[in-house]
Protein backbone atom coordinates (compact mmCIF):
# COMPACT_ATOMS: atom_id res chain seq x y z
CA UNK A 1 0.00 0.00 0.00
CA UNK A 2 1.31 3.58 -0.91
CA UNK A 3 1.53 6.63 1.76
CA UNK A 4 -1.47 8.49 2.53
CA UNK A 5 -2.04 11.72 4.40
CA UNK A 6 -3.94 10.18 7.84
CA UNK A 7 -5.28 12.27 10.47
CA UNK A 8 -5.09 10.80 13.75
CA UNK A 9 -6.62 12.66 16.89
CA UNK A 10 -5.99 12.92 20.74
CA UNK A 11 -7.71 14.44 23.57
CA UNK A 12 -6.75 15.24 27.23
CA UNK A 13 -7.44 17.55 29.96
CA UNK A 14 -5.02 19.84 31.71
CA UNK A 15 -5.58 19.47 35.92
CA UNK A 16 -5.17 23.69 35.93
CA UNK A 17 -4.47 26.70 33.60
CA UNK A 18 -0.70 27.10 34.09
CA UNK A 19 2.27 26.51 31.19
CA UNK A 20 3.63 23.30 33.45
CA UNK A 21 0.04 21.96 33.68
CA UNK A 22 -0.78 22.30 29.73
CA UNK A 23 2.47 21.15 28.57
CA UNK A 24 2.66 17.90 30.87
CA UNK A 25 -0.74 16.46 29.55
CA UNK A 26 -0.07 17.63 26.13
CA UNK A 27 3.53 16.01 26.33
CA UNK A 28 1.82 12.59 27.73
CA UNK A 29 -0.64 12.82 24.80
CA UNK A 30 1.70 12.94 22.53
CA UNK A 31 3.78 10.31 23.81
CA UNK A 32 0.73 8.29 23.90
CA UNK A 33 -0.24 9.04 20.29
CA UNK A 34 3.09 8.52 19.21
CA UNK A 35 3.72 5.34 20.82
CA UNK A 36 0.48 3.94 19.68
CA UNK A 37 0.62 4.67 16.02
CA UNK A 38 4.77 4.39 15.41
CA UNK A 39 4.94 7.97 14.37
CA UNK A 40 8.45 9.72 13.31
CA UNK A 41 8.08 13.69 12.47
CA UNK A 42 9.62 12.59 9.28
CA UNK A 43 6.32 11.62 8.39
CA UNK A 44 4.24 14.00 9.95
CA UNK A 45 2.83 16.98 7.90
CA UNK A 46 1.47 18.90 10.94
CA UNK A 47 -0.42 19.14 13.78
CA UNK A 48 -3.32 21.21 15.10
CA UNK A 49 -3.47 21.75 19.17
CA UNK A 50 -6.82 23.29 20.12
CA UNK A 51 -7.69 24.14 23.96
CA UNK A 52 -11.20 25.07 25.27
CA UNK A 53 -11.37 28.77 26.23
CA UNK A 54 -10.62 28.08 29.99
CA UNK A 55 -6.60 27.49 29.29
CA UNK A 56 -5.04 30.37 27.95
CA UNK A 57 -1.32 29.98 30.07
CA UNK A 58 0.83 28.03 27.30
CA UNK A 59 0.57 27.24 23.66
CA UNK A 60 0.20 23.32 23.92
CA UNK A 61 2.37 22.91 20.66
CA UNK A 62 5.70 24.28 22.69
CA UNK A 63 5.02 20.34 24.26
CA UNK A 64 6.06 19.21 20.92
CA UNK A 65 8.64 21.31 20.29
CA UNK A 66 10.17 19.88 23.26
CA UNK A 67 9.73 16.46 22.05
CA UNK A 68 11.73 17.16 19.13
CA UNK A 69 9.45 18.43 16.40
CA UNK A 70 11.09 21.21 15.23
CA UNK A 71 10.41 20.92 10.82
CA UNK A 72 6.73 20.30 11.68
CA UNK A 73 4.09 22.66 10.93
CA UNK A 74 2.51 23.12 14.29
CA UNK A 75 -0.96 25.42 15.24
CA UNK A 76 -2.60 26.28 17.76
CA UNK A 77 -6.38 27.79 17.88
CA UNK A 78 -9.09 28.15 20.18
CA UNK A 79 -12.30 26.00 21.14
CA UNK A 80 -15.35 27.09 21.14
CA UNK A 81 -17.46 27.58 24.50
CA UNK A 82 -19.63 24.47 24.23
CA UNK A 83 -22.00 24.25 27.32
CA UNK A 84 -21.26 21.60 29.30
CA UNK A 85 -18.21 20.94 27.29
CA UNK A 86 -15.10 18.98 29.11
CA UNK A 87 -12.95 21.86 31.48
CA UNK A 88 -9.24 22.20 30.31
CA UNK A 89 -9.51 20.28 27.69
CA UNK A 90 -6.10 19.82 25.10
CA UNK A 91 -7.44 18.46 21.52
CA UNK A 92 -4.52 17.28 18.70
CA UNK A 93 -4.98 16.82 15.25
CA UNK A 94 -2.01 15.04 13.56
CA UNK A 95 -1.71 15.07 9.73
CA UNK A 96 0.72 12.27 8.76
CA UNK A 97 2.06 10.27 5.98
CA UNK A 98 1.51 6.26 6.53
CA UNK A 99 0.53 3.59 4.62
CA UNK A 100 -1.93 2.72 7.57
CA UNK A 101 -5.08 1.69 7.02
CA UNK A 102 -7.95 3.82 8.96
CA UNK A 103 -9.21 0.98 11.03
CA UNK A 104 -5.19 0.79 12.50
CA UNK A 105 -5.33 4.06 13.32
CA UNK A 106 -5.25 4.39 16.84
CA UNK A 107 -6.54 7.78 18.73
CA UNK A 108 -6.56 8.76 21.83
CA UNK A 109 -8.51 10.09 24.44
CA UNK A 110 -7.40 10.14 28.33
CA UNK A 111 -8.14 11.55 31.39
CA UNK A 112 -11.45 12.42 31.38
CA UNK A 113 -11.75 13.27 27.73
CA UNK A 114 -12.72 9.74 27.25
CA UNK A 115 -16.01 11.08 26.85
CA UNK A 116 -15.70 12.90 23.88
CA UNK A 117 -15.13 9.53 22.49
CA UNK A 118 -17.36 6.88 23.22
CA UNK A 119 -17.67 5.19 20.57
CA UNK A 120 -13.89 4.28 21.60
CA UNK A 121 -14.41 4.09 24.87
CA UNK A 122 -18.08 2.39 25.86
CA UNK A 123 -16.94 1.23 29.19
CA UNK A 124 -15.15 4.70 29.64
CA UNK A 125 -11.91 2.28 29.73
CA UNK A 126 -8.51 3.43 28.01
CA UNK A 127 -7.23 0.25 25.79
CA UNK A 128 -3.47 1.01 24.36
CA UNK A 129 -1.92 -1.60 22.16
CA UNK A 130 -4.24 -4.42 23.48
CA UNK A 131 -3.19 -3.51 26.81
CA UNK A 132 -5.78 -1.90 29.76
Amino acid sequence: MSMMVRGVRGATTATEDTPEAIWRATQELLEAVIEANGIEEEYVASAIFTTTPDLTAAYPAKAARDLGWHQTALMGCQEIAVPNGIPRCIRVLIHWNTTKKLGELRHIYMRGAEKLRPDFYPDNKIVLNGRD
